[in-house]
């Protein structure tokens, strides 16, 4: 199977190396070899390498390189990395993108597409899936990761975003030596998750450390809304340093993914109802967010979720497969005219990455219990006076253009009247619309005036933002 997988291309091999995580749902030989797709994919010549190398950044190897090691460190479907050593002391990996994988990526894309057209026109429920829409979103996804410059800057955004946490390490990159197919970055030295036997010598913490993954996670998601979604274990290495307290160091940034604040709530939201076993929550919570239409019988709706998730919940939360739950709910589905949200995929795919690896590293791993607290304090914080504050001056900051627009349409009310006729027409739009910016400066006003006791600058404003208000709404 990993041989065929490689030998169909770059996308296939995505797929097998999701596929290598779920020892849930494969046999262990199986899921041992296709590990293999991770990294070990066979190299490109290394004289290639270099050649590309040179030509995106204008100068010779060892212009840039004190020490570069021909031998690749490791080899992936999309690029290979070499180690390195820059001339100012820096020991460094480089990665450079395989050469003419575009045309055969865009082929297999092609075929993908027919294959997903052809699925839409024969089955209505396969129009449910949005097929067309699930390959779009991977064609963005899998082209995104050959520029290397796009990685290098997801990975400086996600070492912001885990500055000085003891739960993740993103490595350092180089960007004067970053070119759209050449990234160079920290080279880091840990113990590849997959090692249980390298992770059990160094006595490390293997409870502690899949707990860690499913906070990192849930992290990523809703505190930052901004999580790697390539998470497989070729990715992901853990520090030697404290085993007893052992951090992940995540590389590979070319595939990140974001939610919306909408999509964060109703997630959150929908995880609290379901285990909780409010099935009711569950079905109105997609209702209200769209993602089954609006006509949907409630109490039927409610009943098909009940029967699908009952039988899982009689287990033993450490034994839940949330593969197992997705499956059964896109069974589900199909009834009532569910429809997959393509912005949800990449967050499928990377829980099903983070379940399939914390379950690997620690069988007993109780997935909810570990994410419950963090998503009851992300809640919380939600509500907060300081969140709500925050809320409130970034509307404030809108002021201005609110301002500007009544600006505006008050000079071009105020020309000769020229154009009479034209006027007329377009007086009961105009009447309307002042009114409307009326009650906007009303409402800014009174927000203004409410936070003058933290900031009394904003007092006079207010002032001119009701008066001018008032005389909008009660002109004729």
């Amino acid at each position: 199977m990993r041989l065929a997988l490689q030998d169909l291309g770059p996308i296939f091999i995505k797929f097998g190396q999701i596929l290598s995580t779920r020892r849930d749902l494969l046999p262990e030989d199986i899921a041992d070899e296709l590990m293999k797709l991770q990294d070990r994919v066979p190299p490109f010549d290394s004289q290639v390498s270099i050649r590309l190398i040179e030509e995106q950044l204008g100068k010779k190897i060892s212009e840039v390189f004190s020490r570069f090691d021909v031998e690749p460190l490791a080899s992936a479907s999309v690029a290979q990395v070499h180690a390195a050593q820059l001339k100012t002391g820096e020991e460094v990996v480089v990665k450079v993108v395989r050469p003419g994988l575009k045309p055969i990526i865009g082929s297999d894309l092609a075929w993908l597409f027919i294959l997903a057209r052809t699925a839409e026109r024969l089955s209505a429920d396969a129009r449910l899936l949005h097929p067309v829409d699930v390959v779009s979103d991977y064609e963005k996804t899998i082209y995104d990761e050959l520029d290397l410059l796009r990685e290098a800057a997801n990975a400086s955004q996600l070492k912001r975003n885990f500055e000085g946490s003891p739960l993740m390490y993103v490595p350092q990159v180089y960007w004067d030596w970053c070119r759209p197919k050449v990234l160079v970055m920290e080279r880091i030295y840990g113990i590849q998750v997959t090692d249980l036997a390298a992770l059990a010598d160094q006595r490390t913490d293997m409870k502690m450390l899949a707990e860690r993954g499913v906070e990192i996670f849930f992290t990523q998601v809703f505190r930052d809304s901004f999580f790697h979604a390539d998470m497989h274990p070729g990715n992901i290495f853990v520090s030697t340093v404290n085993p007893w307290a052992p951090q992940y160091i995540a590389i590979d940034c070319g595939i990140v993914g974001s939610l919306t604040p909408e999509d964060q709530d109703y997630l959150a939201r929908n995880l609290f109802a379901f285990f909780k076993r409010d099935y009711r929550r569950v079905a109105q919570l997609h209702i209200d967010s769209g993602w089954v239409p609006a006509h949907t019988k409630l109490n039927e709706f409610e009943a098909a979720i009940r029967t699908v998730c009952e039988p899982i919940f009689e287990k033993p939360l450490k034994e839940i497969s949330f593969g197992q739950v997705l499956m059964r709910l896109f069974q589900t589905a199909r009834r009532f005219n569910m429809e997959v949200q393509p912005q949800l995929v990449l967050l499928q795919k990377t829980l099903l990455n983070i379940e399939g690896l914390g379950r690997q590293l620690y069988p007993d791993l109780d997935l909810w219990s570990t994410a419950q607290p963090f998503l009851e304090r992300w809640m919380r914080e939600r509500v907060s006076p300081k969140t709500l504050l925050r809320n409130l001056h970034s509307q404030v900051e809108q002021i201005p253009h609110l301002a500007g627009m009544t600006r505006d349409l008050l000079e071009r009310m105020s020309q000769p009247h020229a154009h009479n006729k034209q006027l007329v027409v377009r007086e009961p739009r105009d009447s309307w619309f002042l009114r409307l910016i009326g009650a906007g400066h009303l409402a800014a006003g009174a927000l203004l005036a409410s936070i003058g006791p933290l900031h009394t600058a904003g007092y006079w404003p207010a002032g001119i933002m009701l008066a001018v208000g008032l005389y909008l709404i009660v002109r004729r």
